[in-house]
C-alpha cells in the first residue's frame, strides 16, 4: 500500500469548483507569514443608524460618524463607510429610508467614500434566483459617485452549486457602474450560509467588476485563506476582514477590515494600525508616534478585542445579531446619539441591563486608550 501523500494545489489553473480548501496551500500558511508592518489599510467602518423615540436620530448619525473620522484624521487612516449594511439595519429598511441615508450622508461628507450594502428586494417567495432582485438597491447606490457597492449574500445567491453562484455574482455585475464588493458568509450567522470554495473565490477575485470582498468569519480562519490566496497569488482584489472576533488579524496582515466593531472602538483600531506599523521610508513622518513599532500593541489588541466580545456576544440563539443594540448602547454612552433604541422592527435585541454591563465591558479599554494617550475615547 503506497503511503504518499496527495500533493497540495498550488497553481489556480488545477482548482476544480468541488476543490476544499483543504486541498490547497493556501490552506496551511500561517498568520505569521503574511505579517505585514509596512501597510496601513483602511478601515471600512459599518455605521450605526440610530433610532431615538423610534425615529432615526440623523444629528447622531452624523455626530457619530464626525467622530471616528477625527479619529482617523488623527491616526492617518484611511476610513470610509459602509451604509445601509446590517449596521444600519438593511432589512428592515424602506428603500425610500434607504436613499434617504445615502443623501444624507452625501450631503454633510460630500467627498467622503462610502460602501453601501445592497441585497434582494421582494425575492421572499421566489424558487429560483433572479438576480434583477439586486438592480432596485443598486440603482439607488448607484445614482452616486465616490462609492462601491457590497452584494450582501442571500439564499437563493448561496444556495447553488459553485458554478452556477459563480454564474449569479456574474449577472449582478453586469448591473454595476460601481466598483463592486462581494460577501460571504459562515453557517454561524445564518445557518444557509456556506463560504466560497477556492475555485470560487478566485473566479469572483479575477472579475473586473469586483474589486474586493468581505468574509464574515466566526468559526474558520476563511479569512485567512482569502488571504494567502491573494497575496501568493498577487490578485488585484482585496480581502477585507469581516470578523469582529479576530480585528487584530487584519491589522497584522496589513489588510482591510470592514466590521460593525469600527463603531464602538474606531479610535482604539486607528491607534492600533498606527503602532503596528515600522517606518521604512525615513523621510515620511508619522502624526503620532516615533516611526518604530510599538509593543504596547498588543495590550490594545486585547483590551479593544475583549470588549468587543461582550458586544458580539452570543445569545441563547447562539446569535451575535443584537451587537447593534450594544452598539447603540456604546455611543450612547459615549454621548454621541441620543438614544440606545434600536429599530422599531429590529427583534433581535438585548436585557434591560445592557447600559450596565457595556459601562463594566469599557472599563479596561478606557483604561488603556488613557494610558496611550489615545484621543478621542472617553468615560
Amino acid at each position: 500500500m503506497s503511503n504518499s501523500v496527495k500533493p497540495l494545489i498550488t497553481d489556480p489553473r488545477d482548482l476544480k469548483p468541488s476543490t476544499p480548501w483543504e486541498d490547497t496551500k493556501w490552506a496551511y500558511i500561517g498568520e505569521e507569514e503574511l505579517t505585514d508592518h509596512t501597510t496601513k489599510a483602511r478601515l471600512c467602518v459599518a455605521a450605526l443608524l440610530p433610532f431615538a423615540d423610534k425615529k432615526p436620530d440623523w444629528a447622531g448619525f452624523e455626530r457619530s460618524i464626525a467622530w471616528m473620522l477625527e479619529s482617523a484624521k488623527h491616526y492617518d487612516v484611511e476610513m470610509d463607510f459602509v451604509l445601509n449594511a446590517d449596521t444600519g439595519y438593511i432589512f428592515d429598511l424602506s428603500n425610500e429610508m434607504y436613499a434617504e441615508v445615502l443623501q444624507r450622508f452625501r450631503a454633510s461628507f460630500p467627498t467622503q467614500r462610502f460602501i453601501a450594502g445592497v441585497t434582494a428586494r421582494g425575492a421572499e417567495n421566489d424558487t429560483e434566483f433572479k438576480a434583477e432582485r439586486y438592480h432596485p438597491l443598486m440603482d439607488i447606490v448607484q445614482q452616486h459617485d465616490n462609492c462601491e457597492v457590497m452584494i450582501m449574500t442571500s439564499r437563493l445567491l448561496n444556495s447553488p452549486n459553485p458554478e452556477a453562484r459563480r454564474d449569479y455574482y456574474f449577472q449582478i455585475a453586469e448591473h454595476l457602474i460601481r466598483p463592486g464588493i462581494v460577501h460571504a458568509l459562515e453557517p454561524a450567522f445564518v445557518p444557509w450560509a456556506t463560504p466560497y470554495e477556492p475555485w470560487l473565490l478566485h473566479q469572483l477575485a479575477t472579475h473586473p467588476k469586483f474589486i474586493g470582498g468581505k468574509v464574515s468569519t466566526l468559526d474558520e480562519p476563511h479569512f485567512l485563506y482569502w488571504a494567502a490566496m491573494c497575496k501568493d497569488l498577487e490578485l488585484d482584489f482585496s480581502p477585507h476582514s469581516g470578523d469582529d472576533y479576530g480585528i487584530a488579524s487584519a491589522i497584522k496582515m496589513g489588510l482591510p477590515l470592514l466590521i460593525g466593531a469600527g463603531v464602538t472602538a474606531a479610535p482604539l483600531i486607528c491607534a492600533a494600525k498606527d503602532m503596528w506599523l515600522v517606518d521604512r521610508v525615513t523621510e515620511k513622518k508619522f502624526k503620532t508616534g516615533t516611526g518604530r513599532f510599538d509593543t504596547r500593541v498588543y495590550k490594545l489588541f486585547e483590551a479593544f478585542q475583549s470588549f468587543e466580545d461582550l458586544v458580539f456576544r452570543l445569545d441563547d440563539r447562539m446569535s451575535a445579531a443584537a451587537y447593534k443594540h450594544s452598539t447603540a448602547h456604546v455611543l450612547h454612552q459615549q454621548g454621541l446619539i441620543a438614544s440606545p433604541e434600536p429599530h422599531p422592527q429590529c427583534k433581535d435585541v438585548r436585557g434591560s441591563d445592557e447600559a450596565q454591563r457595556i459601562i463594566e465591558a469599557m472599563r479596561r479599554p478606557l483604561r488603556i486608550a488613557e494610558r496611550l494617550g489615545i484621543p478621542g475615547y472617553r468615560k
